[in-house]
């Protein structure tokens, strides 16, 4: 592995992490969760965005909402950490960042995890907090579900089901760093081994298993969207960083978008980390790209 660059906060919390999962590799699932929340360490406090601790559709959460917000205008953050780890709480100051940046409230949603949690329990969350701003009023346009890593492979899901049940769909979808492939074969696993701090083929894999339990097959497109028809698909927007093990998947979702005539944005960053946007209001690359998705998102208003 090669040493993270001058100032990348990002990189030098995930090489601490991946030296401490090195120390002890046999280390829970409980004292796991502990690391993570160390991912809001990377991002700086926004400035005039006030956070509440409630639930929506029985699930709980953190409303977060910026001084002047469309408050009508709801981003449904879907958090990363392999659908096991992470929570509200990590992703409270990046979700703080965007929806300031794009004017509209936001909803960090605490799903339940795997592997007490396996497969669907966090879709299923995800879609019953958008029935519970369905029945507070908000418009299904007005909901936008967001998501990094795990949390992108679960915004885009919500999607996907929502349009096997034949229902009206969000006008748009954010994804970060997305990580879609649950049959872990991605090229730049190996290619950007040696430059992503965080991401392994062997963590991925132990994700996965605590994800499908063993039983749902990884090829279906509500746990690999990788296999989905995109055809009638919202808006999309993907970003994910030029060395992170997982630009493949971002890849892939890219082409795949562009094949179902998916109106489809994607951007990759220069020498950045997984999640690059985690640095918001710490690195001039992750506020640029904070403001990149806000255009885009009022363009598509």
């Amino acid at each position: 592995m090669t040493s993270p660059r001058p100032s990348d906060v990002l990189g030098e919390i995930y090489a601490s992490w991946a030296v401490e999962m090195s120390r002890y590799p046999d280390m829970s699932i409980e004292l796991l969760r502990m690391i993570f929340e160390d991912w809001q360490r990377a991002t700086a406090e926004p400035e005039d965005v006030t956070y509440r601790e409630t639930a929506i559709g029985g699930v709980p959460g953190i409303l977060v909402t910026p001084a002047g917000c469309a408050q009508e205008q709801v981003l449904l953050v879907m958090h990363g950490g392999g659908f096991a780890l992470g929570s509200p709480a990590s992703h409270r100051k990046l979700a703080g960042h965007l929806a300031k940046a794009c004017g509209a409230s936001a909803f960090v949603a605490g799903f339940r995890l795997a592997p007490e949690h396996p497969y669907p329990a966090a879709l299923e969350d995800g879609l019953a907090v958008v029935d519970g701003l369905l029945e507070r009023g908000h418009r299904i346009e007005d909901i936008t579900p967001v998501g990094d890593s795990a949390g992108a492979n679960l915004a885009i899901a919500m999607v996907l089901r929502l349009m096997r049940e034949g229902r009206a769909l969000p006008a748009q979808v954010i994804t970060m760093s997305p990580w879609l492939d649950m049959e872990n074969t991605g090229a730049t696993l190996d290619t950007n081994d040696a430059t992503d701090f965080l991401i392994t083929r062997e963590g991925l894999q132990a994700n996965i298993d605590r994800y499908l339990g063993g039983t749902q097959d990884p090829r279906d497109p509500l746990v690999n969207p990788l296999h989905a028809d995109l055809s009638g698909f919202p808006r999309l927007y993907i970003d994910a960083g030029s060395v992170e093990s997982l630009l493949d998947d971002a890849v892939r979702l890219h082409e795949l978008a562009l094949k179902h005539d998916v109106d489809v944005t994607f951007v990759v960053g220069e020498g950045m980390q997984h999640v690059y946007p985690f640095m918001a209001g710490r690195d001039a690359n992750a506020d640029r790209e904070i403001g990149s998705i806000a255009a885009w998102y009022r363009a598509g208003r």
